[in-house]
């Protein structure tokens, strides 16, 4: 069973992302009142806000953390048209502020001339590397060349998607097999232009990023995406928050020795749920990857979890305020039908090491005298599903950002 417990955020107006750290004990929301608020989870896992601080001059749409070994670095993109890199000091200079923290402005990338609608960091196995994407189109990477001085970041690349950008996501895989990908969704409601995700790979030969795949089954506007974390799998795992959710598997075909462009890319539709009846706003994988997480218009945030078979089907559903959403039989009702039963891999092989993003904060660390504990998936979150609401929820509040979940008693 889940354990819901509320947070009041004291934003003023619409909260659009939550973010965990690496190791979930810390949590970042930004909203429409132009400001980001840190929170640090005490022993007794209470939330608590320890910083808020006004960042932009417009709507905050993302906040995203850096892997800790850059040290405690955020970074946040807005309708202002920048976005901006933090990094939290610890102040030394006399006994009142030692110890206290603040968060000081690194630098602020103002390439594009038009909203900033997403930002995330690389993988860490690629340095500190920080990709935006804009409402014009343009996909940003930036680089700091010098980690110990967050103030320096040189535009390494620039890439014309050529529909208006929403959301990205990095292939976690640090696999010397997979170069390194990332995938671009798009917002544009013009359903007569297929295409709306698009895959991008990095060639050694031209260190240029060069377009691997369009995804053109996917014609409506695109909220959100994710890349399933990876640990050691040969294909990679793509969930898509569009009017409905979407579970793709891409499996990179065998490249001739003479070859110089991306790789080709094997696209398999895995499942496909249309169970929220409205729009879907995000989409985020637990640690393990064994459990999808989506919230929607309707409210609710769902959970979907495969078999030994890749059958994908619902295992739970939660209200907006947390509370589970109960029927009158008790039984589950939120199933969907499931495309491309016939794929053949097994969820033991969906297990990864990277963290989720808005709704399951990683796993503790292991316990002692479990060498490979931090390699086994949580035990068993959900003990039943319940059934679909019978009234949509009007207000967005909690469908524009998943809400933190609190962790499951033993983990």
């Amino acid at each position: 069973m889940f354990v819901a417990r509320s947070i009041a955020a004291d934003h003023k107006d619409l909260i659009h992302d939550v973010s965990y750290d690496f190791h979930g004990r810390r949590m970042a929301t930004c909203s429409s009142d132009q400001s980001v608020k840190v929170w640090d989870k005490s022993e007794n896992g209470e939330w608590h806000c320890t910083a808020s601080w006004k960042t932009h001059s417009g709507s905050v749409w993302r906040v995203t953390w850096a892997h800790p070994e850059f040290g405690q670095v955020l970074a946040s993109c807005s309708f202002d048209r920048t976005a901006a890199v933090w990094e939290e000091i610890v102040g030394e200079s006399n006994d009142k502020q030692r110890g206290l923290s603040h968060w000081i402005k690194r630098t602020t990338l103002v390439d594009s001339r038009t909203s900033v609608t997403d930002v995330k960091f690389a993988p860490k196995h690629m340095g500190l590397m920080l990709t935006t994407c804009s409402a014009d189109g343009v996909v940003r990477i930036y680089e700091a060349p010098d980690v110990m001085n967050l103030s320096q970041w040189s535009l390494q690349h620039e890439i014309s998607c050529k529909l208006s950008c929403s959301c990205i996501s990095w292939n976690p895989s640090s696999s010397r097999a997979h170069p390194p990908m990332f995938a671009v969704g798009s917002d544009d409601s013009n359903v007569t232009y297929g295409g709306k995700v698009q895959i991008y790979e990095y060639n050694e030969n031209t260190r240029k990023y060069s377009k691997a795949e369009t995804l053109m089954t996917v014609t409506d506007a695109v909220h959100d995406i994710a890349f399933a974390p990876n640990l050691g799998r040969s294909f990679h795992v793509l969930a898509i928050a569009t009017k409905d959710v979407r579970i793709f598997k891409l499996v990179p075909m065998r490249k001739e020795s003479t070859s110089t462009g991306p790789t080709k890319l094997e696209v398999q539709i895995v499942a496909q749920f249309d169970n929220h009846n409205s729009q879907v706003w995000r989409v985020s994988w637990n640690i393990t990857s064994t459990l999808l997480a989506s919230s929607g218009d309707d409210g609710c945030v769902r959970l979907w979890k495969a078999n030994y078979m890749d059958n994908w089907k619902c295992t739970g559903i939660l209200k907006g305020d947390g509370s589970p959403l109960t029927g009158s039989s008790g039984q589950p009702t939120a199933m969907s039908t499931v495309v491309g039963s016939s794929v053949q891999t097994s969820q033991s092989t969906l297990n990864g090491m990277s963290a989720g993003r808005y709704f399951f904060p990683p796993l503790d660390p292991p316990r002692a005298g479990t060498r490979y504990g931090h390699l086994l998936p949580p035990s068993s979150l959900i003990e039943h599903c319940d059934a679909e609401p019978t009234q949509p929820l009007p207000h967005r509040l909690y469908s524009r950002a998943l809400l933190p979940l609190p962790e499951a008693e033993g983990l």
